[in-house]
C-alpha cells in the first residue's frame, strides 16, 4: 500500500467509500462517480484510464479490518484544506445519486465531516444543495 496518494486518488477514494459503505456499490452511484470525474474541473488532469485501478486500490485497502480508517487517514493527510469541502461534496453527490440516503451513508458522512474537520454549517449547506438538485416531483 502506498504511503501517499494524489489529490485525485483521495477524492476518488472518498467517493468509493461513500458508495461501498452499505456493502455494495449501486449502479447509479458508479455512474455518478464516472460522470463527476468526466465533467468536474477538479478532474481535468486526471487520466481516466486509471479510474478502475484507483477504485480497485481503494477497495483492496477497504477489505482490511481497519481499512476505512486507513483510507480516511490517507485522504485527510493528502488533501489540502481547500479540497476537503470538495471531497465532502463529492461524497454527498454519490450518496444522493440513487435518491435514497440510508443510515449507513448518513453515519459515514458524519465520520467524513469529522475526519476532514469541516464546519457543520458548511456540510449542512452542501447537503441541502444536493437535496435541491435531486428533488423529484
Amino acid at each position: 500500500m502506498p504511503g501517499t496518494i494524489s489529490n485525485h486518488q483521495a477524492l476518488i477514494y472518498v467517493m468509493v467509500m461513500m458508495s461501498a459503505v452499505e456493502g455494495r456499490m449501486a449502479k447509479e452511484e458508479i455512474v455518478e462517480m464516472e460522470l463527476l470525474i468526466r465533467t468536474l474541473p477538479i478532474f481535468k488532469n486526471f487520466d481516466r484510464a486509471r479510474l478502475l485501478t484507483v477504485v480497485q486500490e481503494c477497495g483492496d485497502i477497504l477489505d482490511d479490518k481497519e481499512g476505512m480508517n486507513t483510507v480516511l487517514g490517507l485522504v485527510t493527510n493528502q488533501l489540502p484544506n481547500k479540497l476537503k469541502e470538495t471531497a465532502y461534496a463529492l461524497a454527498v453527490e454519490v450518496a444522493a445519486s440513487d435518491l435514497v440516503v440510508g443510515k449507513e451513508e448518513l453515519r459515514f458522512l458524519a465520520i467524513l465531516r469529522d475526519a476532514l474537520d469541516l464546519d457543520k454549517l458548511v456540510t449542512a449547506a452542501i447537503e441541502r444543495s444536493a437535496i435541491a438538485r435531486y428533488q423529484t416531483v
